[in-house]
């Protein structure tokens, strides 16, 4: 099994590029960690309340602590705004932040919608500056090598794409998850990963067809997804948020398959079969830490090289998911509060 991630030469702590953290729960934190543990320099992290900004302040060695968002958006210190929060703020924090003159990282999902997506967007090229989806699976070593094992044709013409994303999430009503009120439901805290990574592998969809079951609180709970290809490829992808699973990714090719490990999402591994059953290629890579700083390193990349968009995930493309997204909520009738 070969062992050949990418390896980054970051010069992300000469940089002295600053990053605040907009948003103190725990994948702030799991960023957080990653970006220190890796060179970078965190400048200054904002929550809703000064305490919890103090006590992730201390946590992860962080200069500025602020009871409040404004204040980190105008703190001087930073040059790029991480946000952190819930799906429903993610558009009028990545606006202010950008007019703030500050690069942006949004989690994904990118926004709620489209419409959201593509205002991001355009003001961030209207201001000249980077806006980049949080996805950090896309620059993971495993999906780097990926990308190249299809290319170089290994398992022929890619056919088929499965890929499932199920966990055993909380099921109070109030929590995030089920709360149409925050984003709640399956599809833009879970579905998210395996649509997206059909549009790495496979690009854009041509037909959407979606089937799903809600919760109590009207959100999704469970859901499966089926693109369609101008040239006959097919993508189903399935995922729920009330049923644990081995989150696995399989590509079919007409010579033969890639078969990723569970976790397929995070740092992970492949197989390569060729049409026989036989392993022709194995993929593994020791990654240090969650891997949160590859999409860190990206961001960094962009703006040293003076460009909004790279060829991995650019602004354009996470537009487009979220189309994909809009067309799957409109099928399974998921409408969230305030929606025309």
């Amino acid at each position: 099994m070969t062992n050949s991630a990418q390896v980054h030469t970051s010069d992300a702590a000469a940089s002295g590029i600053g990053w605040g953290i907009l948003g103190a729960g725990w994948i702030a934190a799991s960023f957080a960690a990653d970006l220190a543990a890796n060179g970078f320099r965190l400048a200054a992290v904002g929550s809703r309340s000064q305490d919890s900004a103090d006590a992730f302040a201390a946590e992860h060695s962080i200069p500025h602590a602020y009871g409040n968002y404004d204040a980190l958006i105008n703190d001087d210190t930073v040059d790029v705004i991480y946000v952190a929060t819930p799906h429903p703020f993610h558009a009028k924090q990545a606006i202010a932040a950008l007019n703030a003159g500050k690069h942006v990282l949004v989690e994904k999902a990118f926004t709620m919608t489209a419409a959201e997506a593509r205002e991001v967007v355009e003001l961030a090229e209207a201001r000249g500056l980077v806006v980049l989806e949080a996805m950090w699976t896309r620059w993971l070593p495993h999906m780097v090598r990926l990308r190249e094992v299809l290319a170089e044709g290994l398992i022929g013409d890619l056919r088929t794409v499965h890929a499932t994303h199920n966990q055993k999430l909380p099921t109070d009503p109030a929590h995030r998850i089920n709360n149409p009120d925050l984003g709640g439901g399956a599809l833009l805290d879970l579905g998210i990963y395996p649509i997206s990574f059909a549009w790495d592998v496979l690009g854009a969809p041509t037909s959407i067809q979606a089937l799903s079951s809600p919760t109590v609180t009207g959100v999704d709970r469970q859901t499966t997804v089926l693109f369609g290809y101008g040239d006959g490829q097919q993508a189903v992808l399935q995922f729920a948020l009330d049923t644990a699973g081995p989150n696995e990714a399989v590509l079919l090719g007409t010579e033969g398959w890639i078969e990723i490990e569970p976790g397929w999402m995070g740092p992970s591994s492949f197989l390569v079969y060729n049409a026989a059953g036989e392993v022709i290629e194995g993929f593994d890579a020791e990654v240090a830490n969650r891997g949160m700083q590859y999409q860190a390193w990206e961001l960094e990349r962009l703006v040293r090289a003076g460009v909004l968009a790279g060829d991995v995930l650019p602004p354009a493309e996470s537009v487009a998911i979220m189309e994909s997204l809009d067309e799957v909520r409109r099928q399974i009738g998921l409408r969230y509060p305030g929606e025309q």
